[in-house]
């Protein structure tokens, strides 16, 4: 799936008379840098990823989406200290791991004491969607072991992938708007860990692969396993894609903060009670084996997201007697080891 920032690279560069050489998952910077779509000047900087940060999105009264960077004094407003400051920075996250201006986004950072601006309280903050735009949003299915257990297939050899798409994006504490009955009943949570790629990737061995990751979000999966599985041939793509069927956050954590990916406590509760309770360490491929295997197929760029997979506790994996399938009102709530709670409502 190309992204208009994709295109926008890709002609600018033709008309440029520049090709991008690659090789095993390294890849000239000469074509990263030929045109911006974020408006302004096009950053012309080296690409860096972002380090030592946890970040938010804010919907503002204007209805844009932009940076909070989650700091002990409270939530930096990066767009609101860049505007006061005279800094060329990134004010989304898209832009900030696309671009990879680091360096304008630290530069905001170090200056929010002297710019005056307020800290804002993380509880007075309406939540935006943490990622608008990504390239591309590749999913892992089945990648747990007692999740393909409990729902009676075997363990794959491989990743299985399928994909969502931009529509599918939702923030936290959002209400997430379910399908008529007519068209979906049989609604599913699933929690994930997400990954958020740093530099571009292209046939990276497993060894190297986490040196590619920008950093982690708690995510969930949500699904209609009506369309997915009771629809001639199955519709993974349909039970999948509807809007907001892919929530994310509360926050983008960097990956030199987050911890192990690939040993973090994943949980779900829905109205309170319990009902997944695993760790990563249960994953059929591990992080490095994700992003190895995706990366022979696709050529990941910053900004690309991956979801990996939920673990065992889903409701398709209860018995038929005890399926109670999500409505309208419940309130569901996903963990992801140190990454946060992302919460949303059936609405």
């Amino acid at each position: 799936m190309s992204s208009r920032r994709e295109f926008m690279k890709t002609a600018s560069a033709a008309g440029a008379g520049l090709v991008a050489a690659s090789t095993m998952g390294v890849v000239s910077e000469a074509s990263a840098h030929q045109t911006s779509v974020w408006g302004g000047e096009p950053y012309t900087g080296p690409r860096e990823m972002v380090k030592n940060s946890k970040i938010l999105a804010i919907m503002n009264a204007d209805g844009t989406e932009t940076l909070g960077v989650v700091t002990a004094k409270g939530v930096i407003d990066v767009r609101a200290v860049a505007k006061k400051m005279k800094i060329a920075a990134p004010t989304t996250l898209d832009q900030l791991l696309q671009e990879g201006n680091a360096a304008g986004f630290n530069k905001v950072v170090a200056s929010a004491d002297k710019s005056g601006v307020a800290y804002l309280k993380e509880s007075d903050i309406t939540f935006g969607r943490l990622f608008k735009n990504p390239g591309k949003i590749v999913c892992v299915g089945l990648n747990y072991r007692q999740h393909a257990d409990e729902v009676g297939m075997a363990r794959p050899s491989v990743p299985p992938l399928f994909n969502k798409y931009n529509n599918s994006l939702a923030a936290h504490n959002c209400l997430l708007q379910i399908p008529p009955p007519s068209v979906s009943y049989k609604l599913d949570y699933e929690t994930e860990l997400l990954i958020v790629v740093g530099k571009q990737m292209r046939n990276v061995p497993e060894s190297a692969a986490l040196d590619y990751v920008a950093g982690y979000c708690t995510s969930n999966d949500f699904s209609s396993r009506d369309l997915q599985i009771e629809l001639p041939s199955g519709q993974w793509m349909i039970g999948k894609t509807l809007d907001q069927y892919a929530p994310i956050g509360p926050y983008f954590v960097t990956s030199d903060l987050a911890g192990d990916p690939n040993n973090m406590q994943v949980k779900t509760w829905v109205n309170g009670e319990l009902r997944q309770n695993s760790n990563t360490s249960d994953f059929i491929h591990n992080t490095q084996k994700m992003l190895s295997y995706i990366s022979t197929y696709w050529t990941l760029e910053p900004g690309d997201i991956v979801f990996t997979g939920t673990p065992q506790g889903v409701i398709l994996g209860m018995p038929k007697d005890k399926q109670v399938w999500l409505k309208k009102g419940d309130k569901v709530v996903s963990s992801v080891g140190q990454l946060g709670e992302l919460k949303f409502t059936l609405a």
